[in-house]
């Protein structure tokens, strides 16, 4: 079951015109909300996530939190699997192929949810191969748009390659990943880049944060050079579905000594202690 535009119908039913802006000018943005234990985890964070996506393309939101909220919860409930995630997606709606934003236009909204299949073990233990590649998008990367092509690209680098994803560099300097965040550690201390336009938001981003400052381990945030992710003792590649997953080759080369190291360890350790304390309600605030 899915929903599209004030209905909840089977997949198999839903149909968009070809006319929408989503197709003909990929017009229009997106969010991916993890679900464990049939619980929305950090669903403000990620609808105030959406909402300034929907502002960086002069979007209306076409419903308020508690709406998501409700629509989101009937969706969850339509389905078999605890852990879910849920796929919104926002267009500027069905108008004449033209450029220019079209007035009196109803935004398409469609939602989806599948099983969420979170990092087996075994993967965690042994770590993920990278990849690097000119960060080649364009300059406002915050806002989470539909109009993905150039991630596709740069991603099938990486599967081409054997790896598990592509780590960007624009200008000296790491951006983030074709579909992820990136951290590294150095020296016990972990570092991030800064969020600016040139990287999404990610909502793993800030609870890997929020949790090594909670837990008083060293971390600075600050422009990181192509030569510091490459001499990093450890790379951490973060989103919403994939958690926190440590990287142990580069292209190429080891990494540390080419297994997950302590600071993934640690925290990994925090972050899902973390998520069961917020999916038993403990963490009123980070809701």
């Amino acid at each position: 079951m899915i929903y599209l535009n004030g209905n909840f119908l089977p997949i198999e039913q839903a149909y968009i015109p070809v006319l929408d802006r989503g197709f003909i000018f990929g017009d229009g943005v997106y969010e991916v909300i993890p679900v464990y234990s049939r619980k929305a985890f950090r669903l403000g964070h990620h609808l105030a996530r959406l909402q300034d996506s929907l502002n960086g393309i002069r979007l209306s939101n076409p419903h308020t939190n508690d709406e998501w909220c409700n629509l989101i919860t009937k969706l969850i409930d339509y389905h078999d699997s605890d852990d879910q995630y849920i796929y919104l997606h926002i267009t500027r709606g069905v108008a004449k192929r033209d450029h220019a934003f079209p007035t009196n236009t109803s935004p398409t909204i469609f939602m989806m949810s599948n099983p969420l299949l979170t990092p087996p073990e075994e993967l965690l233990q042994k770590g993920v191969l990278a990849i690097t590649a000119e960060d080649n998008r364009w300059g406002r990367c915050d806002i989470k748009a539909i109009s993905l092509l150039p991630n596709v690209l740069l991603r099938q680098l990486a599967i081409d390659a054997g790896a598990t994803e592509t780590i960007l560099l624009r200008n000296g300097f790491l951006t983030e990943g074709a579909a992820s965040n990136i951290f590294i550690i150095k020296e016990d201390r972990l570092l991030a880049p800064p969020k600016s336009h040139l990287m999404l938001p990610g909502i793993t981003y800030d609870v890997v944060l929020e949790l090594v400052e909670t837990h008083s381990l060293p971390y600075t945030v600050r422009p990181l050079t192509e030569q510091e992710l490459r001499s990093a003792n450890e790379i951490l590649l973060t989103s919403s579905t994939k958690e926190i997953m440590p990287i142990v080759s580069l292209d190429g080369k080891l990494i540390g000594e080419g297994r997950p190291g302590p600071f993934f360890h640690k925290l990994n350790q925090l972050y899902q202690h973390y998520k069961e304390l917020t999916m038993r309600g403990k963490q009123v605030s980070s809701s």
